[in-house]
């Protein structure tokens, strides 16, 4: 009974974070949680803000540009029930070859109690998962490039294992201007290649997604829309009752359920504040009898020529918010004002 319920609780936390809700049928589904303070204050999802944000590149690979070259970016969420994850970043450009990211993420879900079927304690045992990152991404044609990003995974799961990949093929465009940006990107395309147990394999959390980002030109605003799930229209609970009147989302609320808007205020260039709001995690995970702000993050954050600072703050359930904290170092530039003081 002990070891089952910690799968479920596992099962729980995973499923927890992919905001869609939209069943439990895939494998690796921490690949969709989000690891940068920005992005997390936007709302979770955003695949068309262009930066020099390294981070960016892991929501699109298209987004990996030269402006990042030699940075450095470290992330760590302190998530629900003393589960952390986090993702750690580099970045390297090429005038002819592109740019070029390799990372590492991990979900850590920490020591657990393991007991027998009676309930006698006969121990503790371990939890989590990595991905690898691999992204590449080069300028096509002018104001249009593309990238992908590869990510080779292992999940540990007390004494199971597990190995697979996934990839995800994005793109982006942007005018000359800088003022506004698009993006597409095709997630988690890959697959299972052994499993836990010996049981059938499953695949990645498959999605497609889109994104619109306009910052104005004489307003210190910029604001994005995120589309999630393009490859499916009815986002409801693949376990909800279709019998029940209450479970069946006109086609209003299901376009909402796909759509998450974020807008930032951008006061200073070295200063931004930021909002966002999820319809479909508020729709899934709100509880009825209480006021909350499940659904809404928020965040700040503090730029400079070399180290970027960044904080948000989301809202699942009235039990707990994710916090983000990132840091994004030039490290060219960190050098250089080293070597000029020596």
């Amino acid at each position: 009974m002990g070891r089952k319920s910690i799968y479920i609780f596992i099962l729980s936390i995973m499923i927890l974070d992919s905001s869609a809700q939209t069943g439990g049928d895939n494998v690796y589904e921490f690949l969709n949680l989000t690891h940068s303070g920005l992005v997390s204050s936007l709302g979770g999802t955003n695949v068309s803000l262009r930066s020099d944000n390294l981070n960016l590149s892991w929501h699109n690979p298209a987004l990996l540009t030269k402006s990042m070259d030699k940075s450095l970016a470290l992330n760590y969420v302190n998530y629900f029930a003393g589960v952390n994850y986090g993702l750690v970043m580099y970045s390297l450009s090429h005038p002819s070859a592109g740019n070029f990211a390799a990372g590492l993420t991990y979900l850590n879900y920490g020591s657990f109690t393991e007991a027998d079927p009676s309930g006698v304690i006969t121990g503790s045992f371990h939890a989590s998962e990595y991905a690898f990152s691999v992204i590449w991404s080069h300028e096509i044609y002018d104001n249009f490039s593309a990238g992908i990003n590869f990510k080779p995974v292992l999940s540990h799961l007390e004494k199971y294992t597990s190995f697979g990949f996934a990839f995800d093929i994005g793109g982006n465009y942007h005018t000359s201007s800088g003022l506004f940006s698009a993006g597409l990107v095709i997630k988690n395309l890959g697959a299972q290649v052994t499993t836990y147990a010996g049981e059938k394999r499953l695949s990645p959390p498959f999605e497609i997604q889109a994104g619109l980002t306009q910052q104005l030109a004489h307003a210190p605003f910029r604001f994005s829309l995120a589309i999630r799930h393009l490859e499916k229209f009815d986002l409801t609970h693949m376990y909800d009752d279709p019998e029940d009147g209450n479970n069946n989302s006109g086609f209003f609320e299901n376009m909402l359920r796909h759509m998450i808007p974020g807008v930032e205020m951008i006061p200073h260039k070295n200063l931004y504040m930021s909002a966002g709001y999820n319809y479909q995690r508020r729709s899934e995970l709100k509880l009825e009898s209480k006021t909350s702000a499940v659904g809404f993050s928020w965040g700040f954050g503090i730029n400079t020529s070399i180290l970027n600072i960044e904080f948000g703050r989301a809202s699942y359930h009235l039990a707990g918010s994710s916090n983000h904290v990132s840091l994004i170092v030039k490290t060219d530039k960190v050098y250089r004002k080293l070597w000029t003081k020596n």
